[in-house]
C-alpha cells in the first residue's frame, strides 16, 4: 500500500471537501462574515468556542496574526484541549448538564455580540446548550458543524435536538460522520480525520469574508500583524489599546 499512496490519499480527500465547502457553503460564509462585520461595526465583541478537537479551529482565528483582535476564545474548564487529565474526562465534560450555561453567565458575552461554536457531530450537551442559551441571552450565534451527524447519530442532549437547529447561521463542514476519510486492508479501524483541516478554513475563510466586508464599508479591519516581523509589535499594540475594552484574553 505505501505511506506515500496513502498520505497522497489523504490530502486528495482533504482537497475535496475543501472544494465542496467553498462552493456548497460560499453564501452562508457570506451571510456570516456580513453577521461579524456588522457586531464589529457596531461596537459588539467576537467569541469562538470548540470542545475538544473541535477547539482547534476555535483557538486558531484568537490572537491570531492575520487575524481579527477582538475575536476571543470563550473557554470552558476541561474541555478546550487534551491537556486535562484524564483526556476521557475531557469527553465526559461535553456531556454534562448546565456547564454552558454557568460559563456565558460568568463571561463578558452581552446580546448583540457573536459567538462562534465549532462542534463537528453537534450532538453533546454542551454545544447544544452554549447555543440555546446565548441565543437566550440575544447573542447570535454561528454554529460549524457536519450536518449529517443529525440524521446519522442520536442527540445527547436532552431536548433531543443539535447544535444546527439552535444557530442563526450554520457552516457545513460535509464531515462523514467517523471524520476518518482513509481505510486500507489490513488496518482494522478508518484512520485520517480532515476535520481540523476543513473546519479551520471555514473559519478562517469567514474571517476574511468579514475582514472584507468590514473594507468595502470602509471600516479598518482590527487586525494584528505577526510579531516576527519588524514593525509587528508596535502595530499589535495600538491596535491593543485601541479596541482594549473588547479584548478579553489579556489583562
Amino acid at each position: 500500500m505505501g505511506e506515500n499512496k496513502l498520505a497522497g490519499q489523504f490530502f486528495d480527500a482533504a482537497i475535496g471537501l475543501l472544494e465542496r465547502v467553498r462552493d456548497e457553503e460560499a453564501a452562508h460564509i457570506a451571510a456570516a462574515g456580513s453577521a461579524i462585520a456588522d457586531t464589529v461595526a457596531a461596537g459588539g465583541r467576537l467569541f469562538a468556542f470548540g470542545a475538544g478537537h473541535s477547539s482547534l479551529a476555535a483557538q486558531d482565528v484568537v490572537y491570531r496574526a492575520g487575524g481579527l483582535a477582538l475575536m476571543n476564545l470563550l473557554a470552558v474548564p476541561g474541555v478546550v484541549g487534551v491537556d486535562v487529565m484524564p483526556a476521557t474526562l475531557g469527553s465526559a465534560l461535553e456531556r454534562v448538564d448546565g456547564l454552558a450555561g454557568a460559563v456565558l453567565d460568568s463571561s463578558p458575552a452581552r446580546p448583540g455580540d457573536v459567538l462562534i461554536i465549532v462542534s463537528l457531530s453537534g450532538r453533546n450537551a454542551l454545544p447544544v446548550e452554549m447555543a440555546m442559551n446565548a441565543r437566550a441571552l440575544g447573542l447570535k450565534v454561528i454554529g460549524v458543524t457536519s450536518v449529517a451527524y443529525a440524521t446519522e447519530t442520536r442527540s445527547r442532549h436532552t431536548s433531543g435536538t443539535y447544535l444546527k437547529d439552535h444557530c442563526d447561521i450554520v457552516l457545513d463542514s460535509k464531515i462523514a460522520v467517523g471524520d476518518a476519510e482513509l481505510t486500507a486492508d489490513g488496518i482494522e479501524a478508518p484512520f485520517a480525520p480532515a476535520s481540523t483541516v476543513v473546519t479551520s478554513a471555514l473559519m478562517q475563510a469567514t474571517m476574511a469574508a468579514a475582514a472584507g466586508e468590514l473594507g468595502a464599508r470602509g471600516i479598518e479591519p482590527p487586525l494584528l500583524r505577526s510579531g516576527n516581523v519588524d514593525g509587528g509589535h508596535e502595530w499589535n499594540g495600538r491596535v491593543m489599546e485601541e479596541y482594549a475594552d473588547r479584548i478579553f484574553y489579556r489583562r
